[in-house]
C-alpha cells in the first residue's frame, strides 16, 4: 500500500495511492495513520491534481546512517565503519517531491545521495533483530543532499546534513516491501550516476533499527536513512536528481540558488 501527504486546497491531508503509473488516484484518510490507522474516505481525486508533499515529517528525529556501502566509502577515501555510524537530522531539513533545495550561502560543494529511508510506526525501544519487522510502518525514498566542503570543515556532520531542506523524501511510503535487494538509481539531469542494491549495504535494515533503537527511543514516523551505493557527486543550480528506489518509486528534486 502506498500511503502518501497531498495538498489540494486546505491543509495537508494523508492519502492511499492506487492505480497503475499515469492513471493513479488518491483516497483521503481519516486523520494520521500512524496513530488511528488506515481509515479510507470517500474523498478520491486524480493524483495529478493534487500537489505531493513530502510523505512524513519525522514526530522527533531523523536519523543518518554513514559509509553504509563499501564501493560509497571506499570512493569518499574511508574505512568502513566497525559499527553503524549515525548522525542526527533535524526535521526542518525535510522536502518534498519536486520540491526546490535551496543550496545553501555556506557550501559550494553540495551532493546527492539516492537512499532507502525506513519510516518507524510505533514506539519501540531495544529492538531485537527478528522483531524488526514489527515497528516498520514502510518505506519510501530519501536523498541526503551533503555540503561537501561543511562537512570536512565541521568533523561534525549537522550543518553539512542538516541544512533546510537537505533531506527530501518521497514521492509516498510503501507499507509492503522487503527492503532486500532493492534496486537503487540515481540520475544528473537524466545521466545515471549511481547504481547499486540494497543488499550491498554493510549493515541491513534489521541490524540498522535494532541497533539505533538501543541508543534512542523511536517513535511513530521517525525516519532512518540507510546510506547511499557509489557514484555521488556535486550538484549546481537547475539540476535536477531523480532518486529511484525498485519497489517504491521516484523522488524528483530540483537545486537552485
Amino acid at each position: 500500500m502506498r500511503i502518501a501527504r497531498f495538498v489540494t486546497d486546505a491543509e495537508p491531508a494523508f492519502g492511499v495511492v492506487a492505480g497503475e503509473p499515469g492513471q493513479e488516484t488518491i483516497s483521503e484518510l481519516i486523520g494520521d495513520p500512524f496513530y488511528q490507522g488506515i481509515q479510507q474516505t470517500q474523498n478520491t481525486h486524480d493524483l495529478q491534481d493534487v500537489r505531493l508533499v513530502a510523505p512524513i515529517i519525522p514526530r522527533s528525529k531523523a536519523i543518518g546512517v554513514g559509509r553504509n556501502y563499501a564501493d560509497h566509502a571506499k570512493e569518499m577515501g574511508n574505512e568502513l565503519p566497525v559499527s553503524p555510524l549515525l548522525f542526527l537530522i533535524p526535521n526542518t531539513a525535510v522536502s518534498g517531491p519536486n520540491e526546490p533545495v535551496t543550496l545553501p550561502s555556506f557550501s559550494e560543494e553540495v551532493s546527492y545521495e539516492v537512499e532507502l529511508a525506513v519510516v518507524i510506526g510505533r514506539i519501540c525501544k531495544d529492538v531485537p533483530v527478528e522483531r524488526v519487522d514489527d515497528v516498520i510502518f514502510g518505506y519510501t525514498v530519501g536523498n541526503d543532499v551533503t555540503a561537501r566542503d561543511a562537512q570536512r570543515s565541521d568533523g561534525q556532520w549537522a550543518r553539512a546534513k542538516g541544512f533546510d531542506g537537505s533531506m527530501p523524501l518521497g514521492p509516498w511510503i510503501e507499507t509492503e516491501l522487503d527492503p532486500e535487494g532493492l534496486r537503487i538509481t540515481g540520475r544528473l539531469n537524466g545521466e545515471t550516476v549511481q547504481d547499486g542494491t540494497t543488499s550491498d549495504m554493510v549493515f541491513g535494515v534489521p541490524e540498522l533499527v535494532s541497533h539505533i533503537s538501543q541508543a534512542f527511543t523511536l517513535l511513530p514516523g521517525d525516519v532512518i536513512l540507510t546510506g547511499t551505493p557509489a557514484g555521488v557527486g556535486l550538484v549546481s543550480s537547475g539540476d535536477r536528481f531523480d532518486a529511484e528506489i525498485e519497489g517504491i518509486g521516484t523522488l524528483v528534486t530540483h537545486f537552485r540558488r
